[in-house]
């Protein structure tokens, strides 16, 4: 479903290469932990991985295509529909509604508001977060809030899902909590990849990639 090929990766021209030409498969169902000092590209990675930036060489496949070295519509494109994303920070608006945080990348792929509520509403409920459906992040604890930013990233039932030291800010009761939902998302063939300095978050995982 996702894997990387001679995956290597460089800020500037000429500038040093992270990866070193990574070949990894990730299998439908695996939650997959990259590991490694500061400085060793986990975050970038997960950038990579999610079409948000092009390798330097080698590609990124999904389902078995080529996708990492497209152009910028058609990696947006397959962004938007097939890849979800979690932060350490749940980012989410302050300004705006739980809910609507949640409907926002399935209004970014061009679906109906009114098709996409029920399921986000669904979900929300599946993370025990379903009764702050309509309050404010200043309004939840950050826990409530990473497992809100979980429900967003599935809203469009994407089968990869990338997580970015999402409980780095939390303490151990709610990290169990988020951690917990992201493996319960792999029961149903997802791909979720979390960056993670934590060796907390290892007991959770299935496989370690380590940069």
């Amino acid at each position: 479903m996702l894997e990387v090929r001679e995956l290597a990766f460089s800020y500037r021209r000429g500038g040093d290469e992270l990866f070193g030409g990574l070949s990894h498969t990730f299998a439908p169902g695996s939650f997959t932990a990259v590991t490694g000092p500061s400085g060793r590209g986990k975050s970038t990675l997960l950038y990579v991985l999610g079409l948000m930036l092009r390798p330097t060489r080698g590609d990124v496949l999904v389902d078995g295509q080529a996708a990492g070295r497209r152009d910028d519509p058609s990696r947006s494109r397959l962004r938007a529909s097939g890849i979800g994303f979690v932060f350490q920070d749940s980012a989410l608006d302050p300004a705006r509604t739980v809910l609507d945080s949640v409907l926002e990348p399935a209004l970014y792929a061009g679906r109906r508001r009114r098709d996409a509520e029920a399921p986000a509403r669904d979900l929300l409920a599946r993370f025990g977060v379903g009764d702050r459906a309509d309050h404010r992040p200043g309004q939840i604890s950050g826990g409530q809030a990473q497992r809100v930013a979980i429900a967003r990233a599935l809203v469009n039932d994407p089968p990869v899902v990338l997580a970015d030291e999402p409980t780095g800010n939390l303490d151990r009761g709610n990290a169990e909590e988020v951690l917990h939902a992201l493996r319960e998302t792999t029961r149903e063939g997802r791909v979720v990849v979390i960056a993670t300095h934590d060796p907390f978050v290892l007991e959770h995982t299935d496989q370690v990639l380590a940069l």
